[in-house]
């Protein structure tokens, strides 16, 4: 079973910045639908930013020009960097994919809808 490992989260001022990981274990052979999301306490969760299924970029329109979307893959992992960062940031980000297959025991098998563990952002004065 695959599993995404998120890093980077913490405390940052208003207008820092701090940029998330998420790495997919095992030995991956395809990731589709690479995405970010968040939850603020009372509130739903939301996506913040994504790979599109044609490759492009699409984002909240809350940090539209200050989070950017990335990814290396030949390290499976999936990257958010957050610039300018705001008080109504703050939340758990959890980082999703859509699809990913991989090799386990000689075999090939394909998991979807995978979730993170969640990473607290606290932006705070």
């Amino acid at each position: 079973q695959v599993q995404l490992v998120e890093s980077g989260g913490g405390l940052v001022q208003p207008g820092g910045s701090l940029r998330l990981s998420c790495a997919a274990s095992g030995s991956i052979f395809l990731i589709l639908g690479m995405g970010w999301y968040r939850q603020a306490p009372g509130k739903q969760r939301e996506i913040v930013a994504a790979f599109t299924s044609g490759g492009t970029t699409n984002y909240a329109d809350s940090v539209k020009g200050r989070f950017t979307i990335s990814r290396d893959n030949a390290k499976n992992t999936w990257y958010l960097q957050m610039n300018s960062l705001k008080p109504e940031d703050a939340a758990v980000y959890y980082c999703h994919a859509d699809r990913v297959t991989y090799f386990s025991g000689g075999t090939r098998d394909t998991d979807y809808d995978i979730w993170g563990q969640g990473t607290q952002v606290t932006v705070s004065s």
